[in-house]
């Protein structure tokens, strides 16, 4: 191959294939939208520990996608060797919120969007799942769960602790129960009335009851 041959090769011609001005205003409009999904990642979080560099990778898989996108768009030959590159990638990361799930999905979706050229959908689209998601996980529900651990010096303490909660929460349910020599462990699933955490101080003052501990639950991890 000639020095010339290099300047004509097919390698070359693909650089024009999409303008500079395109990739410039692609890649703005996908880090502005990546900022605007980790602004609602960050705003609608309610986990144990959150963690920014999970935001970080909402902005930069928005950017990679649209690159990927553009690409994509600009050359069949290259779709289709991309189809099987990335079909060999794995990835190993545990996603422990659900929602979080909803994010990555939100993310690549707002790049492929915006690379075909659909900012109007892109835009309008990013916004009202942002609005969507702040208004549901920002509602309280009076009605989550809570668990209940009493620890109780016999029977009888446990029968009125019992009666207490079962006329001061709306749902009480005994989940599991362990029973030693002068000690009965008990753990319990309360719906509370008003969200008024002071039934425990109740349950606590009652005569032969060692601890009770009020844990809130969500299904996966209790905080």
């Amino acid at each position: 191959m000639s020095f010339n041959d290099i300047f004509t090769s097919s390698f070359l011609e693909n650089v024009t294939a999409v303008s500079i001005l395109d990739m410039v205003l692609a890649l703005v409009l996908a880090f502005g939208l990546g900022v605007f999904i980790y602004f609602i990642y960050k705003k609608s979080y309610s986990g144990v520990m959150y963690s920014s560099t999970f935001g970080v990778t909402l902005v930069a898989l928005t950017m990679i996608t649209t690159l990927v996108i553009l690409a994509v768009t600009s050359n069949v030959v290259l779709s289709l060797g991309m189809v099987g590159a990335l079909s060999i990638v794995r990835f190993r990361t545990a996603i422990k919120e659900p929602l979080d799930i909803a994010f990555l999905f939100w993310s690549i979706a707002a790049g492929i969007v915006l690379a075909a050229g659909m900012i109007p959908l892109a835009v309008f689209g990013s916004v009202l799942v942002g609005l969507v998601i702040l208004f549901f996980a920002n509602r309280r529900d009076l009605s989550n769960p809570y668990i209940v651990v009493l620890r109780c010096a016999d029977h009888v303490t446990e029968q009125q602790a019992l009666s207490y909660l079962e006329g001061n929460v709306a749902r009480c349910v005994v989940k599991s129960k362990t029973a030693q020599r002068n000690m009965v462990e008990l753990n319990l699933e309360v719906r509370l009335k008003d969200d008024n955490t002071d039934i425990v101080n109740a349950l606590a003052n009652i005569d032969g009851v060692d601890s009770a501990v009020l844990v809130s639950y969500n299904g996966d991890y209790m905080g």
